[in-house]
């Protein structure tokens, strides 16, 4: 079932202590964990990925989501925090469009104000628990200007086997690497440190039964262009499933979260969605293992509006590629939902439809059904430079 990237790691290794017979590989070299989670690892995630849904990225960390409800005149408190997460969740029939929720710890671990845990509150919608397992940014010695590496491997396998226990069935790890022609970036020491340490996040959340969502993230920041951005993103992707291969993790058990491939936010000349789709697919089509079931797409600061434009015409054109092409999105989901509810109890069913809207949205575009327009939202760039969670 899962025999390609078991026998390719033992073949990087060097090691011939190894039998294959038709559809499995020896346990002796196979993480004994892994061989376990394996089926419930392939059917999570393809439940993640099931026609006319995706996910809910509301992961953002205590001092990010902090921001966006102050924003809105609410202070940075627990309660607060947990009145936001609860409209979203509560949401009625939310869950006929999203098949998972990636939440920030806090959340996991987090009550309704009833009492109800959220967990409970996602599974009662069919809604898949995630859970966001890096702890952030840091900037990467002897990398070039602006640079950076994603912590969080030191006790990541003791984490995530409390998250199981909790009710996660599936993680998230985002590392981003930035484009800059001028800076020479992303250097190829940047590439392999991203590559690595999604390798190594992956391998340990499934040996935990978590279904890793492996995120390499090409920033928009800058002024490249889209053929750039094209060969950037596929010599990282690249990168990445190398890596993976090396460290054994099962693909047919993981989901990719990349981004579109777009040009940089100050780019002047401007692709057109269907040369957006075009190069998105293309890209992948080169990059992208055939055993990976399904792509879930951030929309890094992409509005709401254009996210789900450039979602339905990736699926509105022929491909090669077998995998789900669909949508993991935060801020192009929850932004008109957040200014409509501005924090007034009297607002909350309207803002609860709102995210319905665009969750509808981007479940029709997730099939190239989408008609631009035809959901209701406030029209504007997500954009935040040097943006973190």
């Amino acid at each position: 079932m899962f025999r390609t990237a078991a026998v390719l790691a033992l073949i990087v290794s060097g090691s011939d202590a190894f039998s294959v017979s038709r559809g499995s590989v020896s346990s002796t070299k196979l993480g004994m964990s892994l061989e376990k989670y394996s089926d419930e690892l392939i059917a999570t995630a393809n439940s993640m990925i099931a026609d006319g849904k995706g996910l809910l990225a509301c992961d953002e960390s205590t001092g990010t989501v902090g921001t966006r409800l102050e924003s809105i005149g609410l202070k940075n408190e627990e309660d607060n925090r947990r009145e936001w997460r609860e409209l979203l969740f509560s949401t009625e029939d939310i869950g006929n469009y999203i098949s998972g929720a990636i939440l920030y710890e806090e959340t996991l671990f987090q009550n309704a104000k009833d009492g109800t845990p959220f967990v409970d509150m996602l599974k009662s919608q069919g809604i898949i628990p995630g859970i966001k397992v890096d702890t952030g940014l840091k900037p990467l010695c002897g990398g070039n200007k602006g640079e950076t590496w994603c912590s969080g491997l030191d006790d990541l396998y003791t984490r995530c086997c409390k998250y199981y226990d909790q009710g996660a069935r599936f993680a998230k790890w985002r590392t981003a690497l930035r484009i800059d022609v001028e800076n020479d970036c992303p250097t190829d020491y940047a590439i392999d440190e991203a590559a690595h340490g999604l390798s190594r996040y992956a391998r340990i959340c499934q040996e935990a039964g978590l279904v890793p969502i492996v995120e390499p993230e090409i920033l928009i920041d800058g002024v490249h262009d889209l053929a750039t951005t094209a060969a950037v993103q596929e010599k990282v992707i690249i990168a990445v499933y190398k890596k993976l291969s090396e460290c054994g993790v099962m693909l047919e058990g993981t989901l990719l979260k990349p981004s579109m491939t777009v040009c940089g936010v100050d780019c002047k000349d401007r692709p057109t969605p269907a040369e957006v789709a075009k190069m998105t697919v293309q890209t992948f089509e080169r990059s992208i293992p055939v055993a990976m079931p399904g792509v879930t797409f951030l929309s890094g600061g992409i509005s709401e509006e254009d996210s789900s434009i450039y979602l339905n015409e990736i699926n509105s054109i022929a491909r090669k590629g077998p995998w789900k092409l669909t949508f993991s999105f935060s801020r192009a989901l929850q932004s008109s939902c957040l200014k409509i509810w501005d924090g007034k109890p009297e607002n909350k069913k309207a803002a609860q439809d709102q995210l319905k809207a665009r969750a509808q949205a981007n479940s029709e575009a997730s099939k190239g059904e989408y008609k631009a327009g035809s959901q209701p939202s406030i029209e504007e760039s997500l954009y935040v430079k040097n943006y973190v969670y």
